[in-house]
């Protein structure tokens, strides 16, 4: 018994230096780290993925062995294992992407990688597009290019940002205690062509998310570095002029460090018969630097403003009488000013092949002046109802993450534990009723709002064979501080309160071409800070409970197909009434539905896709035919084509539908659906693209937001609550020049 044990020690001792756990990096033609490249063991199926810094591990590696390595944007490399002991380096070379390469795994996100794809074969013309590539999301501008965009996502009415939680970079766009509405997320600051990908979720099971992660969550990722420099400009109908310019100060015989900067302006009337005299500048500039073989820094700095003047919603009677246009105005004088300065310091140090840490440093200074007029002249019937918000913010903030890589037995995974810390300091937070954008006549809010987050959050993967389990917590801690300036005494008020956030995930993965998937967990957004000072908030954390249910799935090698069943509880629904300066709770929610969603490439140069999102969301507290959620979107469909052929032609093609959906709690009012063709082509030659975008292909009437509003015009006696619309834009042309050099 001895000897067999001596025996079977000493063959153990012979083949190990044989077989054994494989460490390697997989680098791009410029020495960069390639991330989230899947590494296959061709023999016996196990894989791996390399991280932010390009390193893998595999297991059970002996010499001679092949390993198949392939990502969507590279060609796929066969490498033949001549050593175990050293790392080994692989190099990958680009190529025209292809989905046949996507590789379903909880690793990473199917749809996100495909979205990236997606990017690259039909760039968006707009910030607002890319939050057009999460699948069932739908935007709607109300008023003027300048104010953020409304958000429809899983049958909430987001509002501009209040179920959604955005980052660019890491950077924080939702402002909390906003005049405009809690949770304003003002994406404009966002060159497009500078967004390499976006990474999205739905549901609330992202222990790293925090505040406003309930419907999802959407990260745009911009570029670290630029191919060349860049000059592009637009002329379109409506005055439309662009200009954007990117300049690439990389040296070419330096791979270790990148730089560019990039500007933009824009100008257009639009559409109505008040021009809108839109202008908006966008100034960005980033550094990144490779300190030493482990430790990265990146720098980035940006500068916007915009300003505009904007027609509103409008009644339909007003149209249906003839008093104005589908494009005409009750009040032409809406609108407003706002920019916005970031700056943030990015730093992140390896320690040996499997651990890390992410630090972030960042600073906004956010300015915003906005004037509507809702209700024209209900309550003043000489002056009519016009407010202006306003507000002048500084926000700071902080975050690290460590994360580590780990493998045991048969189990191998990743951990991560992070803090993150921010700070609001909004002053003159003000709620005025004006005159024509040039008088104040009263102030209904006058104050600064003082607001602090500070957040840890750990999150594990375990994998086992076909399994892996996801398990986060998070805890936040928020103080709410409110100065009331229009108070007879004059003296902050606070209050503290804290939240968990648990989630657990579990993934059953069949195939590298079929996964099942479970999703657990819990999110929140906080109330605003004058309400939850002035007692006026039920709930200060109001929660929301999901789960999803899911499979994912690749028939053919050029098919990706994604079905989900999901249900999502929200503790306390609330609107923020802007003109009034209050919130209104509207008592505890569910929502529940399907989303379905298609990509298929039958050549390399062509990409179809399909979305199909269906929600029923209902009010709990109230009456059966009472409890409708207004504004919830209940069937959502896009579709579209992409070509991208290798002479240079490409074009696309995109439908996008929005169902009929009450406008009120009782569905007497009804928000009326639309659906909406848009199309490009070009051409490109060497280094030069020439192509024209097309919005409103076949120029369809439709309204882009709508709301049931009480109103008086001034010729009326009583008040009437009727739709209230922005109308959609018409057909609009517009030519593109870029010029690479």
């Amino acid at each position: 018994m001895i000897k067999r044990i001596l025996f079977i020690f000493c063959l153990f001792q012979a083949v190990a230096p044989y077989c054994q756990t494989l460490k390697g990096v997989i680098l791009d033609s410029d020495n960069e780290p390639i991330i989230g490249a899947q590494v296959l063991h061709v023999k016996n199926l196990e894989h791996s993925h390399s991280d932010d810094a390009g390193l893998f591990e595999l297991k059970d590696v002996r010499i001679g062995d092949s390993l198949r390595v392939t990502h969507l944007t590279y060609k796929p490399t066969l490498v033949i294992v001549e050593n175990v002991n050293d790392e080994l380096r692989i190099e990958m070379q680009d190529f025209l992407i292809s989905l046949s390469e996507v590789v379903i795994s909880p690793d990473e996100n199917p749809l996100y990688i495909i979205n990236q794809l997606d990017l690259k074969i039909n760039p968006v013309s707009s910030s607002q597009d890319i939050l057009k590539q999460v699948p069932g999301l739908i935007l709607g501008q109300h008023a003027g290019g300048g104010k953020a965009e409304q958000i429809f996502l899983r049958g909430f009415d987001i509002d501009h940002g209040t179920d959604l939680a955005i980052t660019v970079d890491g950077l924080p766009v939702n402002m909390v205690s906003h005049a405009h509405g809690q949770g304003y997320a003002d994406l404009h600051f966002v060159i497009p062509e500078l967004v390499e990908g976006i990474e999205f979720g739905k549901g609330p099971y992202y222990a790293d998310r925090g505040n406003f992660n309930t419907a999802g969550f959407v990260e745009m990722k911009t570029k670290k570095k630029v191919d060349n420099s860049t000059i592009k400009l637009e002329l379109g109908q409506f005055d439309t002029r662009r200009i954007l310019g990117v300049l690439d100060l990389s040296r070419k015989d330096q791979t270790k460090t990148s730089a560019y900067l990039a500007s933009e302006f824009l100008f257009s009337d639009g559409p109505f018969e008040s021009s809108q005299d839109f202008s908006r500048i966008n100034l960005v500039g980033k550094y990144n630097t490779q300190l030493s073989e482990s430790e990265n820094i990146q720098l980035s700095a940006s500068y916007f403003t915009s300003e505009w003047t904007a027609s509103g919603q409008i009644p339909e009677r007003a149209v249906r009488d003839g008093s104005i246009t589908r494009f005409g105005a009750i009040d032409d004088t809406e609108g407003g000013t706002t920019s916005r300065i970031n700056a943030m310091l990015r730093h992140k140090k390896f320690f040996g092949d499997n651990k890390s840490i992410t630090s972030k440093f960042f600073y906004s200074k956010y300015d915003f002046e906005l004037y509507s007029n809702f209700t024209f002249f209900l309550e003043d019937p000489i002056n009519s109802d016009q407010i202006v918000q306003r507000e002048d913010r500084n926000l700071f903030g902080l975050s690290s993450v460590y994360e580590e890589h780990f493998q045991f037995d048969d189990f191998f995974g990743n951990f991560s534990v992070g803090t993150q810390l921010r700070y609001d300091q909004s002053k003159d937070n003000e709620l005025a009723h004006t005159l024509n954008r040039i008088m104040t006549l009263s102030q209904i809010q006058f104050g600064d709002v003082d607001e602090t987050n500070a957040g840890v959050f750990a999150d594990v993967n375990f994998s086992r064979g076909d399994w892996t389990l996801n398990t986060g917590l998070r805890f936040d801690y928020f103080r709410f501080q409110y100065l009331d300036r229009l108070a007879s005494s004059f003296s902050p008020e606070s209050n503290v309160e804290g939240v968990f956030s648990p989630s657990v995930n579990l993934f059953y993965n069949h195939s590298p071409d079929l996964q099942f998937y479970i999703k657990t967990g819990k999110g929140f957004h906080t109330n605003d800070s004058r309400v939850v000072i002035n007692n006026q908030a039920d709930v200060i954390l109001p929660s929301a409970w999901g789960a999803d249910i899911g499979v994912e799935s690749k028939p053919a090698k050029n098919l990706f197909v994604n079905t989900a069943l999901w249900y999502l509880f929200s503790e306390q629904e609330f609107v923020y009434v802007g003109d009034a300066g209050i919130v209104e709770p509207s008592g505890s929610s569910r929502r529940y539905g399907i989303d379905f969603s298609l990509r298929y490439q039958p050549l390399d140069w062509i990409l179809l896709d399909a979305d199909a999102n269906y929600t029923i969301a209902r009010a709990i507290e109230e009456d059966e035919g009472e409890n409708f959620i207004p504004l919830a979107p209940d069937l959502t469909l896009s579709a579209g084509a992409k070509l991208n052929h290798p002479s240079g032609f490409y074009s696309g093609l995109k439908f996008r539908y929005v169902d009929d959906r009450p406008a009120n709690e009782d569905n007497s009012i009804v928000a009326i659906g639309y659906g909406v063709v848009d199309a490009s082509l070009g051409y490109e030659w060497k280094r030069l693209t020439l192509g024209i975008a097309i919005q409103n292909l076949l120029n369809t009437e439709w309204n882009e937001t709508q709301f049931a509003t009480l109103s008086r015009l001034q010729n009326e006696e009583v008040p009437v609550e009727e739709i209230h619309f922005t109308p959609g834009t018409p057909f609009f042309l517009k030519g593109v020049v870029s010029y690479n050099f």
